[in-house]
């Protein structure tokens, strides 16, 4: 094993970490919100609604994210949209993360009690307002966990986006791997800042999970 290759290329990799996280931060968000408008989307009473968030979350979950990936970078310029690379790729994961954050959230909409709608509904609330202030701030308390798991999945998943160009950890990794002609070094080093990563976030979600039943108890 020989990773003096570090010496040199070091900043290769501070590089990269600092795209990954970048990509993984933005799509976080807009995978959150997109998979908040389509599990409201899913569980409203309009079948249009329902029907169209529906094949979205099904056509989405049931393709590989490379096939998205390409679609999005060859073929939204073949429609006149070009988009630069890093927006492509969170554009892509994006997509990809809010079909699942979807299912993930109206999980936990579902595992509400439904008494907690009537109770808005008789202070005087309409159901958008009983929703926003009362249903899905309880649902993220019950879905944290599944969340974090999403978010550290984004992280591993950003690395599909190498393939496009776009300089991240993956794609730092293969380029010392091609100037050092060392096949498997600059892999581990790769592994081991996305284990530091995942792991940092976990225990990070762990505590504000433990601070939020913390605060519940209380």
């Amino acid at each position: 094993m020989d990773f003096s290759f570090l010496s040199k290329y070091y900043k290769f990799f501070l590089e990269g970490t600092q795209y990954t996280v970048l990509i993984a931060f933005f799509t976080v968000i807009l995978g959150t919100v997109l998979g908040l408008f389509l599990s409201l989307m899913k569980l409203s009473k309009n079948k249009i609604l329902k029907a169209l968030a529906s094949i979205y979350i099904e056509f989405v979950r049931g393709t590989p994210i490379l096939v998205q990936l390409y679609i999005v970078y060859y073929g939204m310029p073949a429609m006149g949209i070009d988009l630069p690379d890093m927006l492509a790729g969170v554009v892509t994961l994006s997509i990809n993360s809010g079909a699942y954050v979807a299912e993930i959230i109206r999980a936990g909409i579902n595992a509400v009690d439904k008494g907690q709608m009537e109770a808005g509904r008789s202070l005087g609330m309409t159901s958008a307002m009983t929703m926003r202030l009362i249903i899905i701030p309880q649902a993220f308390k019950n879905i944290l966990p599944a969340l974090g798991n999403e978010f550290i999945t984004i992280i591993k998943e950003s690395s599909i986006v190498s393939v496009i160009g776009i300089g991240e950890l993956m794609y730092k990794a293969d380029t010392v791997r091609g100037n050092t002609a060392l096949p498997f070094e600059p892999l581990i080093v790769a592994a081991v800042v996305y284990f530091l990563l995942t792991f940092s976030l976990s225990k990070l979600l762990g505590n504000i999970e433990r601070r939020m039943k913390a605060n519940d108890t209380h």
